[in-house]
């Protein structure tokens, strides 16, 4: 290390702590993309179920115990509801 000098530690040892303090951030960033990914993957499965609803005929919904009427209501509604 005697190539090095006194600057070049300081510099280096600079760069270590903005990777650590980065971290957090990071897992933050993370972590919000992780949620986003949840609540997209559930409002792409709300809608896949509605569109199955929307084919059932009246037998089915009978069988289900949903109404016509609330099968309308539920078809109405958007995907992120």
């Amino acid at each position: 290390m005697e190539g090095i000098t006194h600057r070049q530690k300081d510099c280096a040892m600079n760069n270590l702590l903005n990777v650590s303090a980065s971290a957090p951030q990071t897992k933050r960033r993370f972590h919000r993309f992780q949620q986003l990914l949840k609540v997209l993957a559930a409002n792409l499965e709300r809608a896949r179920t509605r569109r199955l609803l929307g084919q059932f005929d009246d037998r089915q919904l009978s069988d289900l115990g949903i109404s016509h009427a609330d099968r309308l209501n539920e078809l109405d509604k958007p995907f992120w509801r």
